[in-house]
């Protein structure tokens, strides 16, 4: 029963957990700004906001929150559990997160030490998510013979 079939990889259970921290951290972020758009209870300003669509940060909020966070714990779930296509959502979460930094850091500029952070663990998790990917099709092709 507890055969090399049935293991998680290290790889996958260092996604799986670079998920969670993501995802955890864009909760907590998200819900900051959802509930105080002005970003004052953050230490922030909407005066940075010139230069982006946004007035206010309820919408950054929103995405940062469902995006960034729902959707990496939803990712470190589907990496877990091997879902069939955690490398495709590892590829859109983890290439979402890196725009959004790029994004962040052309309307805004370099605001904070945490932007040059979360894009290395946006490209951590493109990379592992990219990966996953490859190596799922052989993965699930093998698995779809023996049934």
């Amino acid at each position: 029963m507890g055969s090399s079939k049935s293991r998680l990889s290290k790889s996958t259970i260092l996604l799986g957990l670079l998920q969670l921290f993501i995802g955890i951290g864009g909760i907590a972020g998200g819900i900051g700004l959802v509930l105080e758009p002005s970003g004052a209870d953050m230490g922030m300003n909407t005066e940075v906001l010139t230069r982006s669509p946004f007035q206010d940060y309820l919408v950054p909020g929103l995405t940062l929150l469902f995006i960034v966070g729902v959707g990496n714990l939803i990712g470190s779930a589907a990496s877990f559990l091997r879902y069939r296509y955690s490398g495709e959502l590892t590829v859109f979460l983890g290439g979402f997160l890196v725009l959004w930094i790029i994004l962040q850091v052309i309307w805004l500029g370099l605001v904070s030490w945490l932007q040059p952070i979360y894009f290395l663990l946006g490209c951590g998790e493109l990379l592992l998510g990219w990966r996953l990917r490859a190596n799922q099709p052989a993965i699930y092709s093998k698995n779809n013979q023996s049934q």
